[in-house]
């Protein structure tokens, strides 16, 4: 084949490409963060070029999408309303010549949407991954108006969808689809004991395991009240909590109060999560509110039984009795209950692992939820009058 023609084939194959862009603040090991690498790692490289920007800064994620050879930016926001940082997406936007921008959380879905509708970028999609009791009016403010921009906000579960609802986005506006989570296998000869001695516990000491942000969301708190009760009836119970936020010192202070401190650990942010998943007997969440909680989705892939709130999102991940346990929010005598009767029936916790493994599997595949979002950016795009491949 001549230079030529290979040159014109490369140029009909481009332009039956869409182009996209996924925006986010920042590239750290969050639940937000790991889904949008996963899609954009995911998404067919004969139907979609794509790229990623960092609104605030850059994280451990870049090099694993630099690896995969997705190409990343950081816009560098440095204040609260910024207009430089802006003006540096607008211009991203326009130099790229996206058909289509996805943006996620907060920061990010303001900025891109923003920078979206002067770019004419024609394909606008914002995902939202959590029911975000937080915002208060005036965010939700900001939400209404700027989903006019918006072809789809997408939400993670249909929890979320309802809460932008009741927000007052339109219905023609929303759309759902389901986080998903990679078909990986644990860590190969990872030895539960040795992890355990790791951080002074005994080698068949039973481990609960706590992974997210320190913040009130994750209502901690509760969960060291829970293990203090325990404490008195499984003296052995052992705790790690992973993660970091605002509240880390006021629960260091209050495990210290409890007396807990050769029981609970505090190891911040940490990247062997799967690691420590593979060693625990099961994972907590206590949480008042989520989206789709990814770090259930990823216990569940590795077999592992999930005590949990009935927060909205998680109660469409874990079926209670069957994949783990639910619990009210705000009740840790019954958070303490269900670890104990856990930790208490081994062969019981196995079968609900297995039966989450086999959920996670059926339900929450990562290549159900690539695809879902490639039909979406094609359908809406056809729509635009956008040329698809």
């Amino acid at each position: 084949m001549s230079r030529l023609c290979r040159g014109l084939n490369l140029q009909w194959m481009t332009l039956n490409v869409l182009k996209v862009l996924q925006l986010i603040p920042t590239l750290d090991r969050s639940g937000a963060e790991k889904q949008m690498v996963l899609l954009a790692k995911g998404l067919p490289r004969d139907r979609f070029q794509v790229e990623v920007a960092a609104l605030t800064r850059l994280g451990p994620l870049g090099a694993e999408l630099r690896e995969a050879g997705v190409p990343v930016t950081l816009i560098g926001k440095r204040l609260k309303v910024d207009p430089f940082a802006l003006g540096r997406l607008i211009r991203l936007m326009k130099r790229g010549r996206f058909d289509v921008v996805q943006t996620w959380i907060f920061a990010a879905n303001v900025y891109g949407r923003v920078a979206a509708h002067r770019a004419k970028v024609p394909v606008v999609v914002t995902a939202e991954m959590a029911v975000d009791y937080w915002k208060g009016r005036s965010h939700l403010a900001i939400d209404r108006r700027l989903a006019r921009w918006t072809d789809r906000v997408v939400g993670n579960s249909n929890a979320v969808v309802d809460f932008y609802r009741k927000a007052g986005v339109p219905d023609d506006r929303l759309a759902m689809i389901y986080s998903g989570i990679a078909d990986e296998e644990p860590p190969a000869h990872n030895d539960p004991a040795a992890v355990r001695a790791e951080f002074g516990f005994g080698p068949v000491d039973p481990l609960v395991l706590f992974v997210g942000r320190l913040a009130p969301q994750k209502a901690v708190d509760d969960l060291l009240t829970a293990i203090d009760v325990l404490q008195h009836v499984e003296p052995n119970l052992r705790t790690l909590i992973v993660g970091d936020g605002p509240l880390r010192d006021r629960l260091r202070s209050m495990s210290h109060a409890f007396q807990l401190d050769d029981r609970v650990k505090f190891l911040g942010h940490r990247d062997d999560v799967p690691r420590l998943l593979a060693a625990a007997d099961l994972l907590v969440l206590p949480s008042l509110y989520e989206g789709l909680p990814n770090v259930v989705l990823e216990a569940m892939r590795f077999r592992k039984p999930v005590v949990a709130t009935s927060a909205p999102g998680t109660t469409e991940v874990v079926v209670h009795g069957e994949t783990g346990v639910l619990v009210p929010m705000h009740l840790p005598t019954a958070l303490a209950k269900a670890i104990r009767d856990m930790v208490r029936d081994p062969e019981g916790a196995q079968r609900m692992g297995n039966a989450g493994r086999a959920r996670v599997e059926a339900e929450f595949g990562a290549s159900t939820m690539i695809n879902q979002f490639a039909q979406l950016y094609e359908d809406i795009a056809r729509s635009k009058g956008v040329k698809v491949g």
